[in-house]
């Protein structure tokens, strides 16, 4: 049954969801319309949305749900981007994150207290003046701020040493685990198999008699067995471009490590706002702070130049010199601050630092895919879910879908070359 025919969208769910430990053990189903590969924020939302519309749904996971990237403890939510694109999908899914406890229905942790971009020159004020400007005209309550009053809302901050600043106070942060397993929870109970340590080996058409659409599907080899399929769903993250390959799909996704760490409960300074302190960025060296999981601790983080491509998330402490040298100039009261450990996990990044969502042109079945956010895929993750069931149920384009999302598609590279030159987003992490 095609997604959205005969089925009430946002009707009541169909089954009640098994046990999570089951997951793991539960056999395979034989076929399904969509197979979802990837059970991370992405594919946890990709899920649900299609679930919840209609659509038959497999999720599969080489690991556990939330196992990959989306496992980091704290997961910002923004919409102030550079390209009005990504502020689109940053603002719905602000809206989404905060309607979460109705639907899906849980509780995410999300807090709210504003993204603080500071910045540490003239010309960087005029681009966030420009972006701000453009973001308030799709409704995002964007500002620009003095350097006294960006320490009003952060008294970290260092008194000197930055132009200005900007602030979307809606902003904030919640918990990624907490999301994809609301979201795979609310899959569930619409009808949707999840299916954790089931890697996919190989995705090739389906040209058996009977198959789905005749010889119009696909079979997606997990090392749990095979499944016939209609339409696949690339959500894998950092891992996406040997699984796209599988399809016959040149996914440009490298991953990269980032890494944070903690402090120890520190003394709060005079003047923190009652809502925390807002998510803090130095957008001369990337480096960012906010309040962590205890109260008093702080989560640092930072980008680190020349990290090569590749899997490893073993965190190093050879990073902290380099975090502590970045801190000093932004907050120098913490820059020596005790630290209590860290975490290293993958960016999924792509030459222009931007997603690639759309469908391909596949030898058979349908191939549609969401990955390569290079860092900010938590943040947009709901509105991406939404995007994804509209382009699978024919929905796409401005003028039907929750929010366009033809400007991602991967075919861009074609066009204007591997570099991606003329579509960078330039606020990222």
């Amino acid at each position: 049954m095609a997604a959205g025919l005969g089925v009430p969208r946002h009707g009541a769910p169909r089954h009640r969801a098994p046990q999570r430990g089951a997951r793991g053990t539960l056999p395979l189903p034989a076929r399904a319309d969509v197979v979802v590969v990837g059970g991370g924020v992405m594919g946890a939302s990709v899920a649900f949305h299609l679930a919840e519309d209609g659509a038959d749904v497999l999720l599969v996971e080489a690991g556990e749900l939330a196992g990959g990237s989306s496992g980091k403890p704290i997961g910002g939510v923004r919409a102030q981007f550079s390209q009005a694109a990504n502020v689109a999908l940053g603002h719905r899914s602000l809206e989404l994150f905060e309607d979460f406890r109705r639907r899906p229905g849980a509780d995410i942790g999300l807090r709210q207290p504003g993204y603080l971009f500071v910045l540490p020159t003239d010309d960087d004020v005029e681009l966030f003046a420009a972006s701000a400007a453009m973001q308030r005209g799709l409704g995002v309550d964007a500002r620009l701020l003095t350097l006294a009053e960006a320490r009003g809302l952060n008294p970290y901050l260092a008194a000197e040493g930055y132009a200005g600043a900007a602030y979307a106070p809606r902003d904030g942060w919640a918990h990624p685990g907490a999301v994809v397993a609301g979201y795979a929870d609310g899959a569930e109970r619409h009808g949707a198999r999840v299916r954790t340590r089931a890697a996919v080996t190989g995705i090739e058409p389906d040209a058996e008699p009977g198959g789905p659409g005749g010889t119009d599907g696909l079979v997606v080899t997990t090392s749990r067995g095979r499944v016939r399929a209609r339409t696949v769903v690339l959500c894998a993250g950092a891992w996406s471009r040997p699984l796209g390959a599988m399809a016959g799909l040149d996914l440009p996704v490298d991953p990269v490590r980032r890494q944070i760490a903690f402090t120890t409960r520190l003394e709060r300074p005079a003047g923190v706002p009652a809502a925390g302190l807002p998510f803090t960025i130095d957008f001369g060296t990337t480096f960012y702070l906010h309040d962590g999981r205890e109260p008093g601790e702080l989560l640092l983080g930072m980008s680190e130049p020349g990290t090569p491509v590749g899997f490893d998330t073993a965190y190093d402490p050879a990073w902290e010199p380099t975090l502590r040298a970045a801190a000093a100039r932004c907050t120098p009261a913490i820059a020596a601050a005790p630290l209590t450990g860290g975490w290293a996990g993958l960016y999924e990044m792509t030459p222009d630092h931007d997603a690639l969502i759309g469908e391909a042109t596949a030898p058979s079945g349908r191939v549609l895919y969401a990955c390569g956010f290079s860092g900010h895929g938590f943040l947009q993750a709901p509105a991406v879910g939404e995007a994804v069931r509209d382009l699978y149920a024919g929905r796409a384009g401005p003028a039907s879908a929750a929010v366009d999302v033809s400007a991602f598609t991967a075919d861009r590279f074609a066009v204007v070359g591997a570099g991606g030159e003329g579509h960078a987003e330039a606020n990222i992490i």
